[in-house]
Formats: C-alpha cells, structure tokens, sequence
C-alpha cells in the first residue's frame, strides 16, 4: 500500500464529500484525485526524479504530495524561510527535480542546474487543465521512498529523512478510522507543509474523510478568524501558537472546536492549564514523535488530561507534563549510553521501534539491531508507563560530573508566576565543566529579580541546579514550528558571557 491507494479509497468512498479549501468552494474527493493524475502525468513528462515544494500551504501541497505519490517519485518540501544560500544548497542535493515555488522564491531558486523552477500558479493551472492527460500508474512500491524532510538543522547541518511510503500508510492505518469523519469535520492545518506534522495531517484527514482548510502560514487572529469562520473542529499546534491562540481569545471560546493536539516541544503546564479551563469542552492530545518516525509515537489522550488536571495525587497530576504512552503499534524504551534497557522512573535515550519508524537518511541508517531507533531524547517512564520528554541528549548540562536536564529547571521556573518563559543552557566553565545559566521572559506587568529566581529554584530542586546567572530577556528564539533554538540562545550568552567578563 502507498500514499496513492490511501487518496484512490477516499475518493472510491467520499466521491463528492468536501476535501480540501472553504466549506463554500472545496475540492472533493474525487476532484483532487483527478487533479493529482495530472500532476502525476506532468511529472513523468519532466522526467523529475524529486518533487520540490518551496511555499506556503496551499492547494498545492495536496496535488503535488499524492501526485508524486501516482509517479513514484518523492516529494521534498524544502523551507522557504531558510537564508538563500541554505535553501538553494537544499535544492541542489534534490536533483533532478521539478520544484513547484511560491512567486517570491522562483528567482531565489533559478540558476540551480538540474532544478525546473515552476510557479505555483502555472503548476495549479495544470493540475486543473481537463484536456491534460491523467495518469493510470498507481505509484511506487511500498519500499519506495515517498517523502524526504530535511531535519531543522537547529544543531548542525540539516539531514534528509527518508520516509518510505510503507512508513507513512502504517502510521495512517494503525492511529486513523478509514472514512471515520463526520460530513461537518474540518480541520486546521496551519504548521508548514515542510514539517511532519503538516504532512501527517493531510494524509490522517483525507483517510479519515475530514475537510482541510489551510492557512497560508500561522498568526494567531487570523487561525481564530479561520477557525471560527470555517467551523473548524480539529486542529494541531505547536506550544508556541498555543499560547497565542489563547491570548487572542481572551475569554471568549471555539463552540465548533472538538479536538486539538498539540506537540512539537515542550507544553508548559500554564499554558495547557489555561486552555482546559477556558475550553472544556474540548478533546486535548498531546502528540510526541519525530520526523525519523513518521509523526506521532506516543499520545497524551483527551481522558488522560481529565483525569491529570482534576487529579490531587501528585503522581497522576504530573502526567499533564507527560506525552502519555506510546501508540499500539510502537514499542517504546528508555535506554542507557550502553543501550541497555533501564527501569520506571530512570532517565536515558528514549529507543523506539515499529512498522512506522523509519530511523534512515539518504546517507546512512540509524536503525540499531532488532529494528530499535535511539531518538537522542532524553526521558524516563513512569510506573505506569507515561513518558517524560526531558529534552535533546546534546542539551544536557555536566556540571562537576552530575548530568542535569535543562527541561527539569526550565518547568521550575515557569513555576513562578512572574515567569512567561524560560531556557536553560550549559555555558563553559573552568572549574566545573559547565555552569547553569537561564534566560527568562517575564509576564507582562510583573517584576522578578536574578536573585529572586535563583533562590525559587534552588528551594525546590537541588542546590547544584540553580542558575549561577539569570538573564532577562523580551523573546526566547524559537523555530516555527516551536522548537527553542538552544544552539543560537547558547551562542549569544557565550557572548554576553564574554563581553561582561572582559
């Protein structure tokens, strides 16, 4: 099976059901998948070995996702918010390949030898052209590659992630009810379609039946502008425009929303606090994977966060911080350096395996002996197998020999009701290896000071945790699909270090 068959079964099935745009002008089922049989077509008469996505999402998302899957070639959307010489230097490792571009980056990616540069517009005509002809082919095989994703890049030089299209189809199969969406269900897509995320919510969406509407990219007012007017009743975010979300809601609420999952990075307990008080009657998930598996591998379900949140068992109130458990068809461990297994409530690499993790780039596996993929999290299990995501192995502080989670000391002082955010890092230090030193964003209308802080860290965890310097600060740099950009905020205190001390 391959993403191809998942779009023919919705279309055999759903024939006129809305699929994806407005509720007022969408395509149905069965027009998109005649549109992505000439998007096949005008692939295979290219001759492109890679399908490129440069842009926003859009109805071309969809159309050149299944149609490369119809030609057998993989799709590769590609960052558009990268610096020019990066995105060009993506492109080129894709080549040969047609790549479909917003307006604004056709000339950002002309010139690249073996790249056809094609606006979205003259690709979206095509896809519309009747007289084009359609393609019979069902696609590749199931061991074929159906998607490349390079990594963010936010600790080295990005990597392209292979997803076979039997890993894809196993995550869809095993986690969505085929055709098992109402006829009123729509859901929001507003994470960019070159995260895993965003391609995991069109597939899961056109096989469970449910409408997509997309939003070109994220901003709060206009995702609840959206969501109001389009009757969106499912949606996922990133922490990060979860906040904002709230923030422009104020007090009011979305009466058509049912269900929101959120992943991504790490949810402060405020801030999910917050919106299960101010929408009740909403299904929150809490979703934990990596591109490497193909999206989600454990799940915080909507009755999980109930049960947490009205919970006065502090063990059962911890797990709203938790990603719940792994999802049926994974297993899931938490490994020593050695890769040995260790017990409940000890911290390690989270090890991962199943039909959907893929674990492999175009240069190389990372898949260990009997299918395991180490993730290079860290995270411990609980007694009742809820998993705690403490953060990157790479972010871990070793101060005087003791390892440390920036997670554990970042959650303590978003504890403080001044704080709005917070990031820790490990800064060099002669004496003990590395020094704890976090920046901080405080609420607006609130003051704290260094030492207030440190002094709230240091009575509720030990006392080697305790930043030996806070810094304030407006914003934290994050990704846009919400990941701290710990590598650059390490960066600029290594600066502000050394220029204070100079």
């Amino acid at each position: 099976m391959n993403l191809a068959l998942i779009l023919q079964m919705a279309a055999d099935g759903l024939h006129g059901r809305a699929a994806v745009g407005p509720k007022h002008n969408a395509l149905s089922y069965t027009q998109l998948y005649e549109k992505a049989q000439r998007v096949s077509a005008w692939l295979a008469a290219r001759g492109a070995r890679r399908a490129d996505l440069v842009g926003v999402n859009s109805e071309a998302v969809p159309l050149l996702l299944f149609g490369a899957a119809l030609a057998g070639v993989p799709f590769v959307p590609l960052n558009y918010r990268l610096a020019d010489d990066r995105l060009r230097a993506l492109a080129g490792r894709t080549i040969p390949a047609v790549a479909v571009t917003d307006t604004s980056a056709v000339d950002r990616l002309s010139g690249i030898p073996g790249v056809e540069v094609v606006p979205r517009a003259e690709f979206l005509a095509v896809a519309g052209d009747e007289s084009v002809s359609a393609t019979r082919d069902w696609g590749g095989d199931p061991d074929d590659v159906a998607v490349l994703l390079f990594t963010s890049g936010t600790t080295g030089e990005p990597k392209a992630a292979v997803l076979r299209h039997r890993h894809l189809v196993s995550y869809v199969v095993s986690t969505v009810e085929f055709m098992g969406a109402d006829s009123d269900e729509a859901t929001l897509v507003s994470v960019p379609p070159y995260h895993i995320a965003g391609i995991t919510a069109l597939l899961s969406s056109v096989y469970a039946g449910r409408r997509v509407v997309q939003l070109p990219a994220f901003d709060a007012r206009e995702w609840v502008r959206v969501a109001r007017a389009e009757q969106v009743t499912h949606a996922m975010v990133v922490p990060t425009m979860l906040g904002r979300i709230l923030d422009e809601l104020g007090r009011d609420t979305l009466p058509a929303l049912r269900s929101l999952s959120y992943g991504g990075g790490r949810m402060p307990a405020p801030v999910i606090e917050r919106a299960m008080e101010l929408l009740p009657h909403v299904d929150f998930v809490n979703a934990y994977g990596l591109t490497e598996t193909s999206s989600t591998i454990a799940m915080l379900g909507p009755d999980d966060h109930r049960t947490a949140w009205a919970s006065e068992d502090p063990a059962v109130r911890r797990r709203l911080g938790s990603v719940g458990r792994p999802v049926p068809s994974v297993e899931l461990e938490i490994c020593d350096a050695a890769g040995k297994p260790l017990p409940a409530g000890a911290r390690g690499e989270i090890w991962v395996r199943g039909p959907q993790v893929a674990g492999e780039y175009l240069d190389r596996r990372a898949v260990r002996d009997h299918g395991w993929f180490p993730t290079k999290d860290e995270g411990c299990l609980d007694e009742a197998g809820y998993l705690f995501v403490e953060g990157r192995l790479d972010d871990v502080i070793v101060r005087g020999g003791e390892n440390m989670s920036p997670g554990e000391i970042e959650d303590t002082l978003r504890a403080h009701p001044a704080v709005l955010d917070a990031a820790v890092v490990g800064l060099p230090d002669t004496e003990w290896g590395e020094r704890v030193v976090a920046a901080v964003v405080l609420r607006a209308g609130t003051g704290a000071t260094e030492e207030e802080l440190r002094l709230w860290v240091r009575e509720r965890l030990r006392s080697s945790r305790t930043p030996e310097h806070v810094t304030f600060r407006t914003a934290l740099p994050y990704t846009d699909t919400g990941k701290l950009l710990r590598r650059e905020l390490r960066a600029e205190l290594v600066h502000e270090q050394e220029t204070r001390f100079a």
